[in-house]
């Protein structure tokens, strides 16, 4: 990088759901490490942010590799003019932490978003004293117990988050299972946002024709395109019982494979919308 480039997120605001220290604060400096991170309460509101313009981009979990995909992200996706632009993986490894002051004997109460809590599962049954309580926030859990100052309570969030609330990690890398992954998206408002000019992955979404084989029809067109679907979920359709929006990703050998992806599928489809075309987690320059 030379003196005359800027640095990837200066100047930026980059919205999340959640608090600082939460692991989509860790996704975001990890794709943009200069980024001003605007911490929201809820999903729809980041995606307000970030079409209103109060904030240049946002950063949100999509799928995790044990409890799957975070279904309203994909929604918000289809109902606002945004575009995916990054994507990256973090490996997701959760503590329980508490107050300095506070031993883990002490503890009675622990508190964390349910996804975190469903996946330490074994350790909650191995402390059956220690109560699970739902919370909106990995880390916002660390911020209420050290506001409260509450030596019975303890959280379930990242190292990060101990670390950006002064708190004390009691046990680490207590969840389940280490193949614990969160794959993240990095997004821009559509109009005026680029796209990677090398990208070799594709989102779309769409909705079929009510004739029999109209899936299979389709896919198969991307088939002999020689596109690689990598990822298919279904949502159902708002208003409309027994309709449903397929979301998919495909691997592309370059840009205009996906407009080509695109062109055959639209015969098929009633609803056609591209969410982004990026690079790949893991691939040559990319933050992932």
């Amino acid at each position: 990088m030379t003196k005359t480039q800027a640095k990837p997120g200066v100047g930026m605001k980059v919205a999340i759901q959640g608090e600082p220290g939460s692991f989509s604060s860790e996704a975001a400096a990890k794709l943009l490490p200069d980024a001003q991170i605007v911490p929201c309460s809820v999903s729809g509101d980041v995606f307000q942010a970030l079409s209103c313009g109060d904030v240049d981009a946002a950063v949100i979990p999509i799928e995790n590799s044990l409890a799957g995909s975070v279904l309203e992200h994909f929604d918000l996706l289809l109902t606002h003019a945004v575009t995916v632009v990054d994507e990256t993986l973090l490996r997701i490894r959760h503590n329980l932490i508490a107050n300095p002051e506070a031993s883990i004997d002490s503890i009675e109460r622990v508190y964390s978003h349910p996804v975190a809590l469903a996946q330490c599962r074994r350790f909650l049954a191995d402390h059956p004293t220690m109560k699970p309580l739902a919370f909106y926030d990995t880390a916002g859990s660390v911020k209420q117990l050290m506001e409260q100052r509450d030596l019975h309570a303890a959280a379930i969030a990242s190292e990060t988050a101990a670390r950006h609330y002064g708190a004390t990690i009691l046990a680490a890398g207590i969840e389940d299972n280490p193949e614990n992954y969160t794959r993240f998206f990095l997004v821009r408002r559509s109009a005026g946002a680029k796209s990677d000019p090398l990208p070799n992955k594709i989102s779309i979404a769409f909705s079929l024709e009510h004739r029999p084989g109209t899936l299979a029809s389709a896919l198969k067109a991307l088939a002999e395109l020689g596109t690689n679907l990598t990822k298919i979920e279904s949502r159902p359709v708002h208003g409309k019982p027994w309709e449903y929006v397929f979301y998919v990703d495909c691997q592309i050998r370059s840009s205009d494979e996906g407009t080509a992806a695109l062109a055959v599928l639209k015969p098929h489809c009633s609803m056609i919308k591209e969410l982004g075309r990026y690079r790949e987690a893991g691939s040559a320059g990319t933050a992932g």
